[in-house]
């Protein structure tokens, strides 16, 4: 039940005592007043008659006059208590009447002068209202029926009654407006209260309400205010931390002392690969020995050492610490690209290593022997050209290697331009002109119409063309040819350099544009190659936002795309 209702129906109970109260007090003095009134009325009639009852005047005649006069009963008694005159009764009826000396009323005036009393009358057989006076003769009594004064009663209680229904009323319709009133701000306290509570802070009480419930609506609303900026607060914390946590490198998993996860990073769920929305259950964590035992030991309260540990192919560093209210925390962090690295930085100290000490011991072996002056002269001369000749070898290496550093350490910017792709192949066929005619090489240059420049350092591009058309004629056998074309592609133009040699397996497409990976390391060397010419091309290319691929076929020939993105233009170098 709501309060407003609740309110007005106490305030009518109060309401409904409280008339009723009145009403039956009132009702009870209004009885006693008439019956006052009449009493003193009828007394005042008894005087009356008590000094008209004087000797000579017959008693039953003075009583049939006054009670047509008065319209009451008179009865007159002598001092005896014999009923000597009545208005009622005459002749044998009045003498038949019984001693009137014990009757009450007659009682109560001999001993002080008035008495009165209500009883049955045993002569009229109705209830009747008795006052006697006592008189010089006698005692003069007048009565009257009590019917005529419960009429008077009645008449009177009606108009209580009717009072009582009104103010009832009256008082009801103050009820509902006083519950309204009182209610109103109330209720308008407890959905501000339920707002506040469901998250809408902004939502404030009115401040217009009276007295207590006022001060109530001020406590509120000052209330509503600090958890407003206390929320503000907290929740612009959450976010820096969730922003901070989502940036990390590391994977964070939160875990509550019930054993569920309740908070994961991106980072975690990408090196543990899960994608459920939390909280969850360990039992999805992935089952890995390590990882369980150090959630366990955290959970129990021991923080861990760092391990290193293998999830889904990737290398891990885990550590795992309790929280102070129970629960613990891990951290993951992603070692992968720091071992492969490792791997990389090995592999190319070894590749290096490789590469330098053919030419070296070469060099060293054949400068030692010339030491020997038994060696002929022509001899001489061919261990000093095949020493001149790794020599060179040894200095593409280191030079290829310097600006292979250069470029991926960012110390080398292109600047870009619009370049024709036919005066670079131009410029590049120009150069290695002399070794394609010695084996019988074929240049050819195919430059589409649609796609004659493209955005390129030039000087870069050069290069490019150069390390595919000398690695073309490295592997391209006499009588073969080596085609330099260009073709319009999406937001930009594809250069193409193709040729027909010997081919390339499939399985080792994938790896020739890195660091000193050849698919004939035999055959490469042999014909001067350093295993660094492609992976150059390719930083080269991806400096300009470009790309590149390979494809070929073995005994067929090799084709390689390199995709220029448009930029803008500009004059023509």
């Amino acid at each position: 039940m709501k309060l407003a209702s609740r309110l007005l129906l106490q305030s009518l109970a109060i309401v409904t005592v409280m008339v009723v109260s009145v009403v039956v007090i009132i009702d009870h003095q209004i009885h006693s007043s008439i019956t006052d009134q009449a009493t003193h009325d009828l007394a005042g009639e008894a005087r009356l008659l008590a000094t008209e009852w004087k000797p000579g005047v017959g008693p039953d005649v003075l009583a049939d006059e006054a009670g047509v006069a008065t319209g009451h009963r008179i009865t007159l008694i002598d001092s005896t208590g014999r009923v000597v005159g009545d208005s009622e009764f005459d002749g044998p009826a009045l003498e038949s009447l019984e001693n009137h000396s014990t009757r009450p009323e007659i009682a109560a005036a001999r001993e002080h002068g008035v008495g009165s009393a209500r009883r049955m009358s045993p002569s009229t057989g109705e209830s009747q209202l008795y006052v006697a006076v006592k008189a010089p003769a006698g005692f003069a009594r007048v009565s009257v029926t009590t019917r005529a004064i419960e009429e008077i009663f009645s008449r009177a209680r009606s108009g209580v009654i009717a009072a009582g229904l009104i103010s009832f009323l009256l008082a009801a319709a103050l009820a509902l407006l006083f519950s309204r009133a009182v209610s109103r701000p109330i209720t308008e306290l407890r959905d501000v209260a339920r707002s506040i509570a469901a998250g809408e802070r902004r939502r404030h009480p009115p401040l217009s309400a009276p007295g207590e419930v006022g001060d109530l609506a001020d406590a509120i609303y000052r209330l509503s205010e600090q958890l407003e900026a206390r929320l503000s607060a907290l929740v612009a914390e959450q976010s820096i931390l969730s922003a901070l946590v989502e940036t990390l490198n590391e994977g964070v998993v939160a875990i509550s002392p019930e054993h569920e996860v309740v908070r994961i990073n991106d980072t975690g769920r990408r090196l543990l690969s899960i994608s459920r929305p939390v909280p969850f259950g360990l039992d999805f964590l992935p089952r890995e020995t390590t990882l369980r035992n150090a959630i366990s030991r955290a959970l129990n309260g021991t923080e861990t050492e760092p391990e290193e540990v293998t999830i889904d192919g990737d290398t891990l560093s885990l550590t795992a610490s309790p929280l102070v209210n129970g629960g613990a925390v891990v951290a993951l962090f992603d070692l992968t690209p720091i071992r492969k690295l490792e791997a990389v930085r090995r592999d190319f100290v070894a590749n290096v290593s490789h590469e330098l000490r053919t030419p070296l011991t070469i060099v060293g072996g054949f400068a030692e022997t010339l030491q020997d002056p038994d060696v002929p002269a022509e001899r001489r001369a061919e261990f000093a050209k095949t020493i001149f000749y790794n020599t060179q070898r040894m200095q593409r290496i280191v030079d290829e290697l310097l600006d292979l550093s250069r470029i991926e350490s960012g110390h080398w910017t292109p600047r870009p331009g619009p370049v024709r792709v036919a005066d670079a192949a131009g410029e590049v066929f120009g150069r290695v002109a002399e070794a394609a005619k010695s084996k019988g090489i074929v240049l050819v240059t195919a430059i589409s119409p649609s796609a004659e420049v493209v955005y390129a350092d030039r000087t870069a591009l050069e290069q490019i063309l150069l390390n595919l058309v000398e690695n073309a004629l490295r592997h391209t056998p006499e009588g073969g040819r080596i085609v330099i074309e260009t073709a319009p592609a999406e937001n930009g133009v594809e250069v193409i350099v193709s040729d027909t040699g010997t081919g390339i397996p499939p399985e080792h497409l994938p790896r020739i544009f890195e660091r000193f990976y050849r698919a004939d390391a035999g055959r490469s060397r042999e014909s001067g190659g350093t295993g660094l010419g492609l992976a150059i091309v390719k930083h080269l290319v991806e400096a300009h936002d470009g790309s590149v691929r390979a494809e070929s076929t073995v005994g067929a020939g090799t084709t390689i795309r390199i995709f220029f993105p448009t930029v803008t233009n500009g004059p023509v170098s």
